[in-house]
């Protein structure tokens, strides 16, 4: 804690700016140690820029608490979440606390673990702002304190604050926050800032309603919902291959269109701009376009397949090496080869992909439920000859995103950004993407394919382990590639969940190719563990079968090093009752793993039908995120993750035609239906480990669990997603 920095900027600026919002008091807050591990770009930004203050809480003389929120709230509940950490430490009451989105401001609102990056994405929220946020509430509460110490002329030791009231019991005394905001001010900020004990914790770790609420009766405000005076609808006619390119247009039908005020062609194809989406939408439809499909791509799923098969018959770039896999096969008793597909996966959000510009001669205004604020920023800047300070962005709500806002190369709003600046200066323009547009012309999940060999002994202990994939590299091209990719051109992402595969097998091996593919691709829910949980999960069950031994127990002995993991596997068999009869037809299958640092365990119990048909009709979820600061959010997040996770081991699939994407809507790009969702029970193990991400880790292990319940019911084994029993 000594080389933290809380300051006081509302002394400095903000007062005086915000005294028509009513505001009294706001912190910033920085850990400089928390930007180790964002890389040697991160690292340098750090040590050559110090502390940079982030402005975290703001208090109004009408009691309000605002808490500024720097991670997008996409549905995972960042905003519930980093507000209880605030008004723990603050002791506010919950209902004068209300979250606000950050400005875009690496400078002071950057993802701790990222470096100088603002950004929301690989379940970071709670982990990098455990402490800082903790820290902003504390820093204030103690501010406040001694204002009121000093006006009472009274010990600061004999000061309680509870619901937000500051008293003093010996003397009567008695104020709220907005009372004491101003005096609070001008005081230094405390140097060293005491955090409470955990036994003392009011809010964290118990239930509290939800902050990002009016998503029920439409009050919450999306990019869909700005308007403002002069906008413009853009609707943008992509090509129908990727890597195509317009080569003529002919606008004249789509401007017969009323409503239609202006056609342009922009980078990535040409843009309706309408008064209205319906006539944007009908402009763009009469639209004649020519396009050059010279350097388009033109394979199919089928292909591409085939050649992912042909590379994986020689060895890849090594992403992990033990001992000697291949003498350690050649001496095993038995030996067990599997291979395992993986299509393209859309991310298939709520919420369309859309984004409101306006360029003035200022800069650039942006309304967007934006993931990736600077790297966003820094694209429409470039785009536009503009400082990255110079794109203002205003954070709203995304109905979903599951990454697809987290764009690296950030196409959506660079295209809404080309469009303004074709319309012209102080016309504010909302592009809109249909569903349609996103599933044919977006960014996906990977396709990959596995191949995996491992040996048993003869007491049925593994003893050699060789894992390949391949599949395109989602870091290569972006300004995350230095940090994602190593000096063996393995892209990190690409193996998360393989190459560190928990079980103790003395010989291992783990290798990659990342071959280029004219298919944009990007992460999508859980990233590398989409896959490589799949794999290696229903293989590890194949391999216990082998050893003729129980798939829990055969995994507990290999997870002698890794407690936690045994903690959740132990703790779902548990739940489910593990090894009790079930009625013929149906299935128990288990998976475990690890992402973004927290642990998760599932058993998953199937019905197989006499039609070849099943149903996934009951999950049990242990869970293991460190400290559970909003057990309500992390249950939902777990039951989220599952019925996300659920949607391509059932249904959900992106496959291509001669360079064309097949489905375009959810009428044949299903996803799981609530009707279709099964019941969950989730435990969280009590931790006093720092909270990790509950965002994503549930996602991974429903597919493996799932298939090994349908080996149990039918002792079919699987290795292909989506999962059919007609194969």
């Amino acid at each position: 804690m000594a080389d933290d920095l809380i300051v006081n900027v509302s002394r400095r600026r903000f007062l005086k700016a915000s005294a028509v919002i009513g505001t009294g008091l706001v912190l910033g807050a920085c850990l400089p140690s928390a930007f180790k591990g964002g890389g040697k770009q991160a690292a340098t930004f750090s040590q050559e820029a110090g502390f940079v203050p982030n402005a975290f809480v703001r208090i109004g003389t009408d009691d309000r608490v605002t808490v500024i929120i720097k991670h997008l709230e996409m549905g995972q509940g960042t905003y519930t979440g980093l507000t209880t950490l605030v008004a723990e430490e603050l002791d506010a009451d919950w209902s004068q606390v209300t979250p606000e989105g950050a400005p875009a401001d690496a400078s002071r609102y950057n993802n701790l673990l990222w470096g100088p990056y603002q950004g929301t994405g690989g379940s970071t929220a709670m982990a990098n702002s455990f402490e800082q946020m903790r820290k902003a509430g504390a820093a204030a509460r103690q501010m406040l304190v001694t204002a009121a110490a000093q006006r009472w002329q009274v010990p600061a030791g004999d000061i309680t604050v509870q619901k937000g009231v500051i008293a003093h019991a010996a003397s009567g005394h008695k104020a709220t926050f907005g009372e004491l905001a101003a005096a609070a001010a001008e005081l230094p900020v405390p140097k060293n800032i005491v955090l409470k004990d955990p036994e003392d914790f009011v809010y964290i770790g118990k239930y509290v309603p939800r902050k990002d609420d009016g998503k029920t009766d439409g009050s919450a405000v999306f990019t869909f919902d700005i308007k403002l005076p002069g906008m413009l609808i853009a609707v943008v006619a992509h090509p129908p291959r990727f890597g195509a390119k317009v080569r003529s247009f002919d606008a004249g039908k789509a401007q017969a269109v009323d409503g239609v005020v202006k056609v342009v062609e922009i980078p990535r194809g040409v843009a309706v701009l309408a008064k209205d989406f319906w006539s944007a939408k009908q402009g763009r439809d009469a639209l004649s376009v020519e396009w050059d499909e010279n350097e388009a791509f033109k394979l199919g799923s089928t292909e591409i397949m085939a050649r992912y098969k042909e590379l994986a018959q020689k060895s890849g770039a090594i992403a992990r090496r033990e001992g000697d896999s291949d003498q350690a096969l050649d001496q095993a008793a038995r030996v067990l080869e599997a291979e395992y597909e993986f299509p393209y996966l859309a991310h298939a959000a709520m919420e369309p992909l859309n984004c409101v510009v306006r360029i003035d001669d200022d800069g650039c205004e942006i309304w967007n439920g934006c993931q990736l604020q600077t790297g966003d920023q820094k694209a429409v800047a470039s785009l536009l000859g503009l400082e990255p300070e110079q794109v203002k962005i205003h954070m709203l709500y995304a109905g979903g995103s599951f990454g697809r806002r987290g764009n690296p190369h950030s196409d959506y709003v660079v295209e809404a950004a080309s469009i303004a600046r074709e319309v012209g200066k102080g016309i504010p323009v909302k592009m809109l993407w249909t569903r349609e547009d996103d599933m044919r012309a977006g960014y996906f999940r990977p396709m990959y394919f596995h191949r995996l060999r491992a040996g048993l002994d003869e007491q049925g202990n593994p003893i050699a382990w060789q894992h390949r994939i391949v599949g395109q590299s989602i870091m290569r091209g972006t300004a995350f590639e230095s940090v994602n990719i190593d000096e063996n051109g393995v892209d990190s992402t690409s193996v998360e969940g393989a190459a560190n595969l928990p079980y103790a097998i003395s010989s291992l091996t783990v290798d990659l190719h990342s071959p280029e593919i004219g298919v944009p691709v990007q992460w999508w829910r859980s990233v590398g563990s989409t896959h490589t949980a799949f794999a290696t999960e229903t293989f590890i069950d194949a391999l216990a079968e082998k050893a003729g031994k129980d798939p829990v127990a055969f995994r507990l002995a290999l997870l002698k090093d890794h407690p936690r993991h045994r903690k959740v596997l132990t703790l779902a068999a548990k739940k489910a009752g593990w090894g009790t009869p079930l009625a013929e037809g149906r299935g128990r299958g288990v998976a475990v793993h690890k992402s973004f640092n927290s642990y998760v365990a599932q058993v998953v119990e199937v019905t197989v039908r006499d039609d070849g048909s099943f149903t996934v009709d009951r999950v049990v979820c242990a869970v293991d995120c460190g400290v559970a600061v909003n057990p309500d959010v992390i249950r939902a997040q777990m039951e989220g993750g599952i019925g996300y996770g659920l949607s391509p081991v059932l249904m959900s699939e992106i496959t291509l035609e001669e360079g064309r994407v097949k489905q375009s809507n959810f009428h044949n790009y299903s996803v799981l239906r609530i009707n279709q969702m099964p019941a969950v029970e989730v435990h969280i193990v009590p931790s006093a480990q720092p909270p990790t991400g509950v965002g994503e880790p549930a996602t991974p292990v429903i597919a493996p669990a799932v298939a090994n319940a349908l080996h149990a019911a039918t002792g079919r084994r699987f290795y292909r997603l989506p999962l059919t029993l007609s194969a």
